[in-house]
């Protein structure tokens, strides 16, 4: 909703983002999806690499982008396999 104002003003956003499905039902008009966990959207914590990369692709989208709703995913994985979807936020004894 945030993005829809600004961009309304004049204002072109990007929006970086793990609910793919939530993001695009809101009509974002630039998306880049990044599958990891929520809270997470811009890269694992202490990877200041990933992290830079992640925002060079928004910013490259924010370029290049030509259809509205545009939606690019990033090329990176939160582990080496899925195991991760399971045991993320998993609370043991």
């Amino acid at each position: 909703m945030a993005a829809r104002e600004l961009e309304e003003n004049g204002i072109p956003t990007v929006v970086i983002g793990s609910a793919r499905d939530i993001v695009e039902q809101c009509g974002v008009p630039r998306f880049v999806f990044t599958d990891f966990p929520l809270g997470n959207p811009c890269g694992k914590p202490n990877d200041p690499e990933m992290q830079k990369q992640i925002l060079e692709i928004g910013l490259n989208l924010l370029e290049t982008a030509v259809y509205p709703r545009t939606t690019i995913q990033a090329p990176f994985s939160w582990g080496e396999d899925e195991t991760w979807r399971k045991t993320f936020m998993e609370i043991t004894q």
